[in-house]
């Protein structure tokens, strides 16, 4: 009776800390998404074109690209706590930095810093995750964790889009940066890096593994980079839909105003809010990683060419859709359990931050690839600073996604199944 009431109440405080880690993860993608509603803004106040704006949104993945992979390592060495502790005040100088800036050098270097501060944000979750929680239940843990970031980027459309109408960009920034500072006191008090009974399980683990032999284990799994690239994959329309072009997008070739854009694109983050938990939930229950991870990018692909391809979509059924694409595209989740259960626990981290390097050299590859598409076939239309692009320049650019769905649904193929054990 006595071990059951504990086990209560380490899940109880397993969860408080998860929870808590993950406010970090919502507050960066806030950070992540807010160009969608306010870069028609930037592009005046900053005189960009497409490709420029894509640039500036992308140095944000540029960071988190080179430093992910070392967040992983001393994720696995060091105070969780502590390292996020100053990953968010790094995030926060920049959000602030962003905020009064008045030069596009000073705005990119802000959005670095937010980059270096989300390096940590997710593989935080996933380390704590895998320290409080059983394997069973890693992928609905993850699932939460990663439904926490899409309520930050639901955050970042419609109601950033108000504000910044209400009270200005800048200002809406500076709020934002305040938020910030209310989760790190959250973070101080109430992560806690691993449950008592397992304060010295994972070092002598780590110490005998070496630094060098847990990063080569690590970098030689190929599974690894399969599901980093899946996970890229299915994680673009989070960057080009929901993060940069969406509302522009629905605007320019579906004839709605700015504020029913951000409609469908706020819609679109409840979709995969929905969605993340639902596939760990299913995986958990039919005890299968790949299944779930092949039917995602199949279902997302028919829903994606009904957008591309279906004249006439009225508000309610651009909604629909893109609340279905968030949904359907969120099978992305079930490659960290995969790969937490494909390595050894004690380098999770690590093994996570390949997935998360992945990730973001997607995004700094593919946001500035979008604007040059879309830039190849514009006709040079600008009215009031603001670059006006075509129906055809939109779905030329578009079609990025649905070769990724296809690209991910080989991938996930070629994945090892785990029936949610693990491995090692």
């Amino acid at each position: 009776m006595t071990k059951t009431i504990d086990q209560k109440k380490s899940t109880s405080k397993g969860w408080i800390v998860v929870l808590t880690a993950g406010l970090f993860f919502f507050y960066e993608f806030i950070q992540l998404n807010l160009f969608n509603a306010i870069n028609v803004e930037l592009m005046q106040d900053f005189h960009l074109n497409a490709p420029q704006i894509g640039q500036l949104a992308s140095m944000f993945f540029y960071a988190n690209a080179i430093f992910v992979f070392p967040a992983g390592i001393l994720l696995d060495r060091f105070s969780t706590k502590v390292l996020l502790l100053c990953a968010i005040s790094i995030c926060i100088v920049g959000t602030f930095l962003f905020a009064t800036s008045t030069s596009y050098g000073v705005a990119a270097f802000s959005r670095f810093l937010d980059g270096i501060g989300a390096a940590f944000c997710f593989l935080s979750c996933l380390r704590l995750a895998s320290r409080w929680f059983p394997p069973s239940k890693m992928a609905f843990v993850t699932g939460v964790a990663i439904t926490m970031a899409m309520l930050g980027g639901l955050v970042a459309q419609t109601p950033f889009a108000l504000l910044s109408k209400a009270i200005g960009w800048r200002h809406a920034v500076l709020m934002d940066g305040g938020l910030g500072i209310l989760i790190a006191i959250a973070i101080f008090l109430f992560i806690q890096d691993r449950p008592s009974s397992a304060q010295t399980t994972y070092k002598p683990t780590l110490q005998s593994i070496g630094l060098w032999q847990g990063i080569r284990l690590v970098m030689l799994n190929r599974y690894n980079w399969l599901g980093g690239i899946y996970t890229s994959l299915l994680n673009l329309p989070v960057f080009l839909l929901g993060a940069l072009w969406g509302m522009h997008y629905l605007v320019q070739v579906h004839h709605v105003t700015h504020e029913q854009a951000s409609y469908a694109t706020t819609l679109f983050f409840l979709g995969i809010i929905f969605g993340a938990p639902a596939f760990g939930w299913f995986s958990d229950r039919i005890g299968r990683r790949v299944l779930p991870m092949i039917l995602g990018p199949i279902a997302s692909l028919i829903v994606f060419l009904i957008l591309m391809y279906v004249p006439g979509l009225s508000l309610s059924s651009l909604m629909l859709i893109f609340f279905s694409i968030g949904f359907l595209t969120s099978s992305q989740v079930l490659s960290y359990p995969v790969i937490a259960e494909l390595n050894p626990i004690t380098l999770t981290g690590t093994a996570a931050s390949i997935d998360s390097m992945t990730i973001m050299i997607s995004g700094m590859i593919f946001q500035p690839l979008f604007g040059w598409v879309m830039e190849r076939h514009w006709d040079h239309t600008i009215i009031n600073n603001v670059p006006i692009y075509s129906a055809q320049d939109f779905n030329a650019a578009m079609m990025i996604m649905p070769i990724a769905f296809v690209v991910g649904l080989i991938i996930a193929l070629m994945i090892k199944e785990t029936y949610c054990q693990s491995q090692v």
